[in-house]
């Protein structure tokens, strides 16, 4: 079972940042699969919402309310994921879920696991 711990989040101000980290206990390569990592976000009373994430080969996507103030990247090497997070602003509170997704090779999801979510909160 593969385990997520996230750290950093917390309070900051507007236009400030924030950089969020998770580790996964284990990373699973095969020639046979693929895999995400990535961050989610949950505010109060709204649904979880992609971040951005990134692929094994480094493809990257981001949703378009961060693109140009969010950075993520990934070391294969550590089994770590990180989001940078600039000019943040008060709609960016939420909790923050680290996510590890894998693929097989008719690009179905055969894993999924989750952190146990991190608050960021941005007010003045």
């Amino acid at each position: 079972q593969v385990q997520l711990m996230e750290s950093g989040g917390g309070l900051v101000q507007p236009g400030g940042s924030l950089r969020l980290s998770c580790t996964a206990s284990e990373m699973i390569f095969s020639l046979f699969s693929s895999d995400t990592m990535g961050w989610y976000r949950q505010a109060p009373g709204k649904e979880r919402e992609l971040v951005a994430v990134v692929t094994s080969g480094g493809r990257i996507n981001y949703a378009d309310s961060v693109k140009g103030r969010f950075t993520i990247s990934r070391d294969n090497a550590k089994n770590t994921v990180g989001l940078e997070m600039n000019s943040l602003k008060p709609e960016d509170t939420a909790v923050y879920y680290c996510n590890y997704r894998l693929y097989n090779d008719h690009a179905l999801v055969i894993g999924d696991y989750w952190g146990q979510g991190t608050q960021v909160t941005v007010s003045s």
